[in-house]
């Protein structure tokens, strides 16, 4: 699956939230500066050759679903970015943004008592 570049993303975040629509469904709902009608199109089509979305003909116009859920694009590029510039280390990834002050010290401990749960796991109690 090709990476999508930014504006294409920023058409599927639409998309997704809308679980499809028309062009100018998205166009609507771009934020300025929006990019011309027919360039928006150009994206869109992109998109679905690159399977991102499926459209369905409904008179002259067509209507375009998402055909990769949200989650499983995020999870996918997410792997992709963490291992193109953090050696496949979510550890180094978290330590950067500490570095960077982008990630507070509560952030970081809700971080490692969602580790400490695991997954699908419903909330412990709070202690006594």
């Amino acid at each position: 699956m090709e990476r999508l570049t930014s504006p294409e993303e920023d058409a599927m975040r639409v998309f997704w939230e809308l679980d499809g629509g028309f062009i100018k469904d998205v166009l609507e709902r771009l934020p300025e500066p929006r990019p011309p009608y027919t360039t928006l199109a150009s994206t869109v089509r992109n998109l679905e050759r690159k399977g991102y979305l499926s459209a369905e003909k409904l008179g002259n116009t067509f209507r375009f679903s998402p055909a990769i859920a949200a989650e499983d694009y995020r999870k996918r590029f997410l792997g992709t970015f963490v291992g193109d510039y953090f050696r496949n280390s979510y550890k180094e990834l978290v330590s950067f943004f500490a570095q960077e002050q982008k990630i507070s010290a509560e952030e970081l401990k809700e971080i490692v008592r969602l580790i400490e749960q695991g997954p699908e796991q419903p909330p412990k109690p709070p202690q006594p």
